[in-house]
């Protein structure tokens, strides 16, 4: 979910994925205030039993609402009529063979970023949010043609970081993590890799990128994001190759990285040197990528189990709490003091009740 003011945005589709929908939901009441049919497809493609036709992210802004199904249409929504204020069919590629859209759209000043990496085209466009006319649109520089169909999937979401006095956009893709230029769409560098169908988003932080670069043998790579054209042989400080999540994203904290592969296994790393501070098993699978609130780090199973711990350099569990029952694949959002959390058939508040004074 995304939330703005008292407003949360979700979208959802039917199970053989023939209608998709966006609805939004009052944060204090939980009411229902648009549920909105956005698109119909005519023959949507297979997807895995892990996915959804409405795995992206809606991203949202004052009065709008930005919402992307991949290959199956992008729209912009005002949040309070819940008009349609433009939309995209066009923005093609096949998502078949099992696989689905999953990359979620990025804001960035006047423009809507939007990966559409699948089995055909692999490419990143950036639209104009006002109309939704193409500013531009940028190919992967990776040779794909000797490469089977299946290995040129990815779902990551872009992550927008510093550069010098201006930014750049860094976005992980099959064979490959590139960094664009946000206002041209130009690649300035990229580092290339062995992986593909990946989805964990990069995080930046200490003058390096953190990066999960496969998805059937993950690797996180830490690499300095001030490079010129490839520089696979020189940007690269450090990897970790064991027990790395195909799924959650890494978390940093301070000067230590928290990950959580889909086994259960918890990592923390020193950001810097990529050194192990301490690895343990947690209870449950993880596609869920770890949160930070209030110094305290929660880690959501698959099954709905909530481990909290400490971010600190010994495992310190605080807690251990379950939803009853619910498979659970979505990060939750954060608002105030509340946890918005969207299982596979609910959407929960979670929030410690204000302490009431004792009568006397």
């Amino acid at each position: 979910p995304v939330i703005w003011g008292d407003q949360i945005w979700i979208t959802t589709a039917t199970k053989g994925g023939q209608k998709l929908f966006a609805v939004c939901v009052d944060k204090n009441t939980g009411k229902i205030i648009h549920d909105l049919h956005v698109f119909d497809v005519e023959l949507p493609m297979a997807i895995t039993a892990d996915n959804t036709y409405a795995t992206p992210t809606p991203v949202i802004e004052e009065g709008r609402v930005y919402i992307h199904f991949g290959t199956y249409g992008t729209a912009c929504l005002d949040t309070k009529s819940g008009d349609t204020l433009w939309e995209r069919r066009d923005l093609r590629c096949d998502h078949e063979k099992g696989a689905g859209p999953a990359s979620s759209p990025l804001l960035i000043g006047s423009s809507l970023v939007l990966h559409l990496d699948g089995r055909d085209v692999q490419y990143v466009i950036a639209l104009n949010k006002t109309n939704g006319k193409t500013l531009w649109k940028t190919t992967r520089s990776i040779d794909f043609a000797d490469i089977p169909v299946h290995e040129r999937k990815a779902y990551c979401t872009p992550t927008l970081i510093p550069r010098g006095q201006g930014e750049q956009l860094i976005s992980v893709a099959a064979k490959g993590v590139f960094a664009y230029d946000p206002v041209s769409g130009k690649e300035i560098w990229k580092v290339r890799h062995r992986g593909w169908s990946i989805a964990p988003r990069p995080i930046y932080g200490h003058g390096l990128v953190f990066a999960i670069v496969d998805r059937d043998r993950p690797e996180l790579w830490a690499i300095r994001p001030d490079g010129h054209g490839d520089v696979t042989d020189s940007h690269v400080a450090w990897r970790e190759t064991r027990r790395m999540p195909p799924r959650a994203s890494p978390l940093l904290v301070g000067d230590l990285l928290f990950l959580v592969n889909r086994n259960g296994v918890a990592t923390c790393l020193e950001a810097e040197s990529g050194n192990l501070v301490w690895q343990e098993r947690i209870k449950g699978a993880y596609s869920v990528s770890p949160i930070h609130a209030k110094d305290r780090i929660y880690f959501f199973s698959e099954d709905g189990v909530c481990t909290i711990i400490k971010p600190a350099r010994t495992l310190e569990i605080l807690a251990v709490n379950s939803l009853p029952g619910e498979r659970l694949l979505a990060t939750p959002a954060i608002a105030g003091n509340a946890l918005f959390i969207r299982s596979e058939n609910h959407l929960y508040r979670i929030e410690e009740a204000p302490s009431r004074p004792t009568p006397k």
